[in-house]
């Protein structure tokens, strides 16, 4: 694929606001999947291998630039006044050496680059002038029909706001994606007006120049969801969806088990081990690895982490973590970023750990927060223990050795250290270190009160 497209310019057409998102965002960083709109579109393009690749920004640009990074050429279009004038505008900063121009929207993200590549594929092998995506909708509204002539050739484009009532029955729509002749291109362009209802140049009236003058542009069929763009929060949910169903599709062909792909929500990139199993109500978001033979959820929550193989997490939270492999995570535990549980450890159920780096075997089992914590291997850390770890103005430490015994109820007053094979009395508040094998234990004496039931009547 890439080794053909060597004089191939791309325009990316991503500077309209989005009116109809109601948003202060530019539509094309809206996001489905954990990815902006326009990045799908750029990993279809960059799968072509083109010679350069334009985008052509205006509102929001700065946000554009900043969220989408280098690497592509911006250009920008300080005033916009229709798709025409985007690409007068690119092309007019771009290689004019290239001898073919692809264009197409930036709020498409369920295109692909096999579809693209066959549009390229299709003008090419018929020398026409062009070739435009579309596709039929049952319901077109909103959408520029295709109009045919009688030997069912593409004649021209109309748009909803300029189309009469038989041509918006027209069930045929333009995806507004083309493989243009580029020196074909360039000179319909400056043939442009704005005589039409919205006082635009558009890019539709160019198909109409090349049949017009008896020239061919082929009509390349693509699926529903490709000719998808992003007009409001209800196209955005749509596309999601349908982009959804493509990751999971795709996991599960790679051997994972999704229970309920339906209530399932992974992000883009997101990798998955085969035979792990994930369970409904599951969000897996973010630069997030999986291993092999994992079970996930029901009801969990997956985000910029890294879990190994044969790890357990069910009804919990975890987030910007390093989970090692046959951890067992829940239920109902939050682990924040930045921790780091060891092969074999466990955060059991109501746990809640933040910056605590957790070693092999060692077990957290119940109804504890440790934060800003390191637990070496094989120490269990009673029901009901937490690390005092913030004073009111900074964050301390708490170190437990390996194989120590932290019973249930201790309070550990960070800055503080627990040694190899000790011990703390369950109901003590540590605050000072316990060296290895010692057992730390503070309580008050215990007072007795007798017959206390029948002085407390009187």
């Amino acid at each position: 694929m890439e080794g053909q497209n060597k004089n191939l310019s791309v325009v990316i057409l991503a500077a309209g606001k989005g009116k109809r998102m109601k948003s202060n965002v530019p539509k094309v960083l809206h996001e489905i999947c954990g990815q902006p709109l326009l990045k799908y579109v750029l990993d279809a393009v960059g799968a072509l291998g083109a010679g350069e690749v334009a985008l052509v920004i205006g509102n929001g640009a700065d946000d554009v630039e900043q969220i989408i990074g280098d690497g592509y050429r911006y250009v920008h279009q300080a005033e916009q006044k229709g798709t025409g004038h985007a690409a007068m505008v690119a092309l007019g900063e771009m290689d004019p050496s290239f001898s073919e121009v692809l264009v197409l929207p930036g709020d498409t993200p369920l295109i692909t680059a096999e579809t693209l590549d066959r549009l390229l594929v299709e003008r090419r092998s018929a020398t026409a002038a062009a070739a435009m995506l579309t596709t039929v909708l049952e319901d077109p509204t909103g959408y520029g029909r295709v109009c045919r002539d009688e030997r069912q050739a593409v004649s021209r484009i109309v748009e909803e706001v300029d189309a009469t009532a038989e041509e918006r029955a027209i069930t045929e729509v333009n995806a507004c994606t083309y493989a243009f002749d580029r020196a074909g291109l360039d000179a319909s362009l400056k043939t442009l007006t704005t005589d039409n209802a919205q006082g635009e140049y558009y890019l539709t009236a160019v198909v109409e120049r090349f049949t017009g003058g008896g020239q061919e542009v082929v009509a390349v069929l693509g699926t529903t969801g490709e000719a998808l763009g992003v007009n409001d929060r209800e196209q955005l949910a749509e596309v999601g969806r349908i982009m959804r169903a493509r990751i999971n599709s795709a996991l599960m062909t790679g051997g994972v088990t999704i229970v309920d792909p339906e209530n399932t929500y992974i992000d883009y990139g997101v990798e998955i081990g085969h035979d792990s199993v994930v369970m409904p109500l599951v969000f897996i978001t973010g630069a997030t690895a999986i291993g092999e033979g994992c079970h996930i959820g029901p009801c969990a929550t997956i985000n910029d982490s890294d879990v190994g193989n044969g790890c357990d997490i069910r009804f919990s939270s975890v987030d910007g973590c390093s989970l090692a492999e046959g951890v067992n995570v829940g239920p109902f535990s939050r682990l924040r970023p930045g921790c780091e549980l060891g092969p074999d450890s466990k955060a059991g159920s109501f746990v809640e750990m933040k910056k605590t780096v957790v070693g092999k075997g060692s077990k957290v089992p119940h109804l504890s927060y440790m934060g800003d914590a390191t637990i070496g291997e094989d120490s269990n850390v009673g029901a009901g223990s937490i690390t005092c770890n913030y004073d009111g103005g900074e964050k301390h430490a708490t170190t437990i050795g390996d194989r120590a015994f932290i019973g249930s109820d201790t309070m550990l007053v960070a800055p503080v250290n627990v040694g190899d094979d000790a011990v703390t009395g369950a109901g003590s508040v540590i605050s000072e270190d316990v060296p290895d094998r010692a057992l730390g234990i503070e309580r008050t004496e215990q007072k007795n009160v007798l017959d206390y039931k029948k002085k407390k009547s009187k």
